[in-house]
């Protein structure tokens, strides 16, 4: 039995130790370059899990019914999201317990501002995407397949103990889109619940309904990349489709998933004001008032690296306009020490938490309420039982 990895060498040589301010990202360490000390980690590691989302069509080949893609695969060939492959006419992961990334998060840096503020998270990710967005922060992994990345061998029984030894609250499927690795996140999540562990998921939620309500019943809380608010925006810059996103959020409703949503703001591609006021206006009639919004800055990136960052006026426009909506806690992202981070009471007005930068301090917040008032602010405000 090999000799378990201290907390100081778990974490260096994941490669993934930065906490990147303005971007939030994974950088500046790149999990396709060989790190300067790879103990722990093995290059293009895989590990297979039969995976039960999928239909037999004639002879070997399958559909994949994990999300709305339904890729049609070829006995010995992978979907889009280069992780599900058809072997021998069934469908099976190669991305089961080899993450490419981890790392000790503070939970804003999700961004959940409505989920434990102010305590640590351990992030997952593996190689893989289901969606190509043109602004992807973290492409290096999203294109990448399992055998390119350098990976972690992290069962999920191993991971949930290595958060609750490094005093984590949660675990966080994040950075990359959590979807493709499906079955390793339901087994962290449904392992989470015997422990004092949240288990949250951070995704741009292009899933189909069965899957998602397997996820949804062990699921403590979701952060969905609502990235645009037209069909034109999903299928230019997102290789996607924008019905499948709303139907997404609408469902975690359904389940009493505590829901935050995050909207990239591009210059001249999806911060039309009358677009963000059509976009708050669905989110107000069909999730409600209380779903926290966080508008986020977006930096050139991957292929959009000729557009400049979005304007700090225009976030806040866009905050203004959710309010405006009916949308009672708005906020502006990745802009350090911007007042738009902060929570107020929508009641009173009271200032309840306070974020600068990853430092967050609760000020009047007492048991889920506002001290000043007593109304209840919708959230998930304590720890696992």
């Amino acid at each position: 039995m090999k000799e378990p990895l201290s907390r100081r060498e778990f974490v260096r040589t994941s490669g993934w130790m930065a906490l990147a301010s303005a971007g939030a990202g994974l950088l500046p360490c790149s999990p396709l370059l060989e790190p300067a000390a790879a103990a722990g980690l093995k290059k293009g590691w895989v590990n297979r899990r039969k995976s039960p989302y999928f239909s037999t069509l004639d002879g070997e080949r399958i559909r994949c019914d994990l999300c709305p893609h339904l890729c049609e695969i070829d006995n010995g060939d992978r979907g889009r999201c280069s992780v599900r492959e058809n072997l021998d006419g069934e469908l099976w992961t190669v991305a089961y317990g080899n993450p490419c990334a981890v790392q000790i998060d503070p939970v804003e840096k999700k961004p959940f501002y409505h989920v434990l503020p102010g305590t640590k998270t351990l992030s997952l990710a593996t190689a893989g995407c289901n969606l190509h967005c043109k602004s992807c922060l973290n492409w290096e992994v999203a294109k990448a397949r399992p055998e390119e990345t350098y990976n972690h061998e992290l069962p999920p029984s191993e991971a949930v103990m290595r958060a609750e030894s490094y005093g984590c609250h949660s675990i966080a499927c994040s950075y990359v889109e959590p979807v493709v690795f499906i079955e390793y996140m339901t087994e962290i999540a449904r392992r989470c619940q015997e422990r004092p562990l949240l288990h949250l998921m951070h995704s741009a939620g292009y899933i189909n309904r069965p899957p998602l309500d397997d996820i949804c019943a062990v699921l403590d809380a979701a952060c969905i990349d609502l990235k645009g608010f037209t069909e034109d925006f999903y299928r230019d810059l997102v290789d996607g489709s924008l019905a499948p996103v709303l139907a997404t959020l609408k469902r975690l409703k359904d389940n009493g998933v505590h829901t935050e949503i995050v909207n990239l703001l591009i210059p001249g591609k999806n911060d039309n004001p009358e677009t963000v006021r059509a976009m708050c206006r669905w989110i107000f009639e069909q999730l409600g008032p209380d779903v926290p919004i966080n508008f986020f800055r977006f930096y050139p990136r991957y292929m959009l690296k000729s557009i400049p960052p979005t304007p700090v006026p225009t976030l806040e426009q866009a905050r203004s306009v959710a309010m405006e909506a009916g949308l009672r806690y708005a906020y502006i992202a990745n802009v350090p020490e911007h007042p738009g981070k902060h929570t107020y009471c929508p009641w009173c007005g009271e200032l309840l938490i306070e974020r600068i930068g990853y430092i967050t301090t609760i000020l009047a917040l007492e048991d889920g309420r506002c001290a000043g008032c007593g109304h209840a602010i919708p959230g998930v405000w304590q720890p696992r039982a």
